[in-house]
């Protein structure tokens, strides 16, 4: 009697034989006999090493029967053997196969794609090591793609053979002219954008295209925005092993799209084609002679005097009419200063800094979160009272905000200015003082310090940073946030200075690439405002007198600002 080793090598050459040879395959009777060898082998020693071996070789001619001869009983047949010899001898190296071989069954034979995805979810799960597992991983990638089915954690991020980063659900802001869009995913991703122009039948679209990703099933529906300039979003697993994003927008007129790293995340701010006919005066051209702007009481509206007696006015429908009169008296009820500057300053948009899960710096017993939260609230009505001003806070309890939805939050408000507040630390307890920051490249080691702190990240990234912010920063207000740094920044050492303080050194006015400054559509600044980690500015912090001068040399600070740019009131000389 032939060795166990010896039978087996016979059946599957008869078996080759079947497969090879079309005039023996003919007849259902030799696959059969193929059949039967393999039976035989397998009930005379079902422990043996080639007993697994037999089952999966059973599978496979069942299911070379079921394509020749049409039978569904074989494709039942094949599906038995192949699971027989995945559950009975699951260490063996056919185990990964066999699941792999049902799976390519329920995909093609016998179309069930869930099932599908059960066995290749096997494959993955539990043979990560086997040589099924990067063609299961792939085979899951379209399933995923072409029936929303999940893939499994081991594919997105642990995997070597099929790793893929998550995608994350879209978050957005948007107004009628404005729009910012962030995708986050579990790693730094390589993204392409692209513009589609306006078709008859759809808006004009932008895509981005994330390269070796996923974004789960559940993420996948459109969201209908229909609110402003972002219309709808379309998130889906545009192939295997690519996710796009779609943005169907209301009109562009430019975009900017970048990253920003831990966590990884795409921002992308879309500006459109303003059609606001908002009842405002359109800018003109500031002319180079200086306005000065004074209350009329006998009129109770307000008088601007011009050095020249020509002088043009571009009214709320457009017309530009022009007077020969020295002096141009309005009729309209008395007007707050912000008012008086017309598209000077309406609106401010405060942000404490940090929140919620995020405590900022601390020590001394304080918390950075804490502290600038009650000093935006004390600032808040100082701002409305003495300059007339809407003003808003990013957040008005101990809730986190990330720092892309800060600006964003600025931007579709359409605020004039943007203040973010924040308190320093060092390593050193003896570094006290004040410092202001604008957004713009840097080369100061300390400077980059700070904004590595308060951007989460590491200077080294900080640095990566700089070549992203050439680009953004080419149509930034960087001119006007440089000189609103200077106002708040002078009137807040000037002013406290003189009072029972102490020591309030003066760190000077910097430069830094802060993400929270990042896309901001106004002048915009962070307030360094003291040091926690020292000892003298942590008393000042917790002294209520101490706040509320601090708001008072803000508002001073700011209001000083918009005195020295009263030009942007809109009159130009001709």
């Amino acid at each position: 009697m032939p060795s166990l080793d010896k039978r087996y090598d016979q059946a599957k050459f008869y078996l080759n034989e079947l497969i090879t040879n079309e005039q023996l395959a003919q007849k259902e009777i030799n696959w059969e006999k193929g059949a039967q060898n393999f039976r035989r082998i397998y009930l005379a020693s079902p422990k043996s090493p080639q007993a697994a071996a037999c089952l999966y070789m059973l599978g496979r001619l069942n299911n070379q029967m079921f394509h020749r001869f049409k039978q569904d009983s074989a494709l039942d047949e094949s599906i038995g053997y192949y699971k027989d010899a995945a559950r009975l001898f699951p260490d063996h190296k056919l185990a990964d196969d066999a699941y792999y071989a049902i799976g390519l069954i329920y995909l093609t034979d016998r179309p069930n794609p869930q099932l599908a995805a059960n066995n290749f979810i096997k494959v993955i799960q539990d043979y990560p090591s086997g040589d099924m597992h990067a063609q299961a991983a792939d085979q899951m990638k379209q399933l995923s793609t072409d029936h929303d089915i999940a893939l499994p954690k081991e594919m997105v991020g642990s995997s070597n053979l099929s790793k893929l980063n998550y995608v994350l659900p879209v978050k957005y802001w948007s107004s009628s002219d404005y729009s910012r869009v962030v995708i986050m995913a579990s790693g730094p991703v390589n993204y392409k954008e692209k513009l589609l122009k306006v078709t008859e039948n759809t808006p004009r679209r932008l895509y981005v295209d994330f390269h070796e990703s996923y974004i789960e099933p559940q993420y996948r529906a459109p969201v209908p925005i229909e609110d402003g300039l972002l219309k709808r979003i379309r998130t889906g697993q545009f192939s295997k092993d690519t996710v796009r994003v779609v943005l169907d927008i209301e009109s562009i007129d430019s975009y900017k799209i970048y990253s920003l790293p831990d966590p990884f995340r795409v921002v992308i701010d879309v500006r459109g084609k303003s059609t606001d006919q908002q009842a405002q005066i359109k800018k003109l051209p500031p002319s180079n002679t200086p306005i000065k702007i004074i209350q009329d009481t006998r009129s109770e509206g307000t008088v601007v005097l011009h050095e020249q007696k020509k002088f043009r006015v571009r009214s709320n429908d457009g017309i530009i009419r022009k007077t020969q009169s020295k002096t141009l008296i309005s009729n309209d009820p008395v007007l707050s200063l912000a008012q008086q500057l017309g598209l000077g300053v309406k609106k401010i948009v405060l942000d404490p800094g940090h929140g919620g899960k995020d405590p900022g710096a601390m020590a001394n017993g304080l918390k950075e979160k804490d502290i600038v939260l009650g000093l935006a609230k004390k600032l808040k009505p100082v701002l409305e009272n003495q300059l007339g001003c809407e003003v808003l806070l990013t957040r008005d309890n101990d809730s986190f905000i990330t720092l892309e939805e800060r600006t964003a939050i600025a931007n579709t408000e359409g605020a004039d200015l943007f203040i973010s507040l924040h308190i320093n630390a060092h390593p050193s307890p003896t570094v006290r003082g004040v410092e202001t920051y604008f957004l713009n490249l840097s080369t100061n080691a300390e400077a980059m310090r700070v904004a590595a702190r308060e951007n989460a990240t590491s200077t080294h990234q900080m640095s990566d940073l700089q070549d992203i912010l050439s680009d953004i920063m080419k149509n930034s207000k960087i001119n006007e946030s440089s000189r609103l740094a200077n106002q708040v920044h002078n009137s807040i050492i000037s002013g406290l200075s003189d009072n029972s303080f102490g020591d309030i050194r003066n760190l000077g006015v910097k430069q830094a690439p802060f993400y929270v400054l990042i896309g901001a559509e106004m002048p915009a600044i962070l307030l360094e405002i003291a040091f926690i980690s020292n000892e003298n500015d942590a008393k000042n912090l917790e002294s209520q007198h101490f706040i509320n001068e601090l708001a008072q040399k803000i508002s001073i600070g700011i209001r000083k600002y918009i005195n020295t740019n009263t030009t942007s009131v809109s009159m130009q000389t001709y």
